[in-house]
């Protein structure tokens, strides 16, 4: 079994100049760096920030783009992963991305947000359609959503029907929405049995006022560790054996009946 000590960055905020972001991730690589992490992660959309507008489109860089570049030296220079939000271009299309970078400085997985919340996002992103991204690192199976995904606990249940142990969600959840790091999260990793690493931002941007609240929810339902509302930098580790553990005593995975939830796809779906 294998533990992964893991940092949450609750940062930078606001919308940062050019090149702030990047200073700011060193900064906390550095520091997660030191407390022995292994992984670090940010939230949604934390190259850029989250209220650009419709200069979101001016700002999004492919997947292997020069941020991506940026984010890999930075990665290999402290010797741990980096997981960061990003917009991603895609030909004409636009998708709100999380990227995550090896300790080596190379692209391990990349994953486009499938559920796009409320018309600020849908009218500037295009929906991903990939709804399970899978990666390894020391021995953990992670996998990646963002923000909105982790509140559809199909979403959730896809990833640990597919194994993943940890899954890593960049959000830039508001006020006064502060019901999802207090229950939803932690209620995801119970009736799912895995790990969620749950990363905030914090501060205002225009009309935005984020929660904070950045967390790390156990397959127990509890908080292991979590943010308060400014800049924070929170460290926890990822235990493999305490997962194994907790499955076998709460049993929702072993005793699902798909047979009986075939209403939920859309060839079951109920007419209306």
């Amino acid at each position: 079994m294998t533990s992964l000590r893991i940092a949450l960055y609750q940062g930078p905020g606001g919308v940062p100049a050019p090149g702030e972001s990047l200073a700011a991730f060193a900064r906390a690589a550095r520091r997660a760096a030191a407390a022995g992490a292994r992984l670090l992660v940010t939230p949604e959309l934390s190259l850029t920030g989250y209220a650009l507008g419709d200069a979101v489109a001016g700002l999004a860089e492919p997947a292997d783009g020069p941020s991506a570049r940026a984010v890999g030296r930075i990665a290999a220079e402290h010797g741990l992963a980096i997981h960061y939000g990003y917009p991603e271009r895609d030909g004409a299309a636009v998708y709100n991305a999380a990227q995550l970078i090896g300790p080596d400085g190379t692209r391990l997985a990349g994953y486009r947000k499938t559920h796009l919340f409320g018309p600020y996002e849908t009218a500037r992103f295009t929906p991903g359609t990939e709804p399970v991204v899978q990666a390894e690192l020391d021995g953990v199976r992670l996998g990646l959503l963002v923000c909105y995904d982790v509140e559809f606990p199909e979403a959730v249940r896809a990833h640990a029907l597919a194994g993943t142990e940890l899954l890593l969600v960049p959000t830039a959840l508001m006020r006064p929405y502060e019901i999802v790091p207090r229950s939803v999260v932690p209620v995801r990793a119970w009736e799912s049995q895995l790990y969620i690493a749950y990363t905030n931002r914090h501060g205002s941007e225009g009309e935005h006022v984020f929660a904070g609240m950045s967390c790390l929810a156990a397959p127990d339902g509890t908080v292991r560790v979590r943010a308060g509302g400014g800049e924070d930098l929170i460290v926890a580790d990822v235990d493999t054996a305490a997962l194994a553990a907790s499955r076998a005593e709460n049993t929702y995975l072993a005793d699902r009946r798909p047979e009986l939830y075939t209403s939920l796809s859309p060839q079951g779906e109920p007419r209306r």
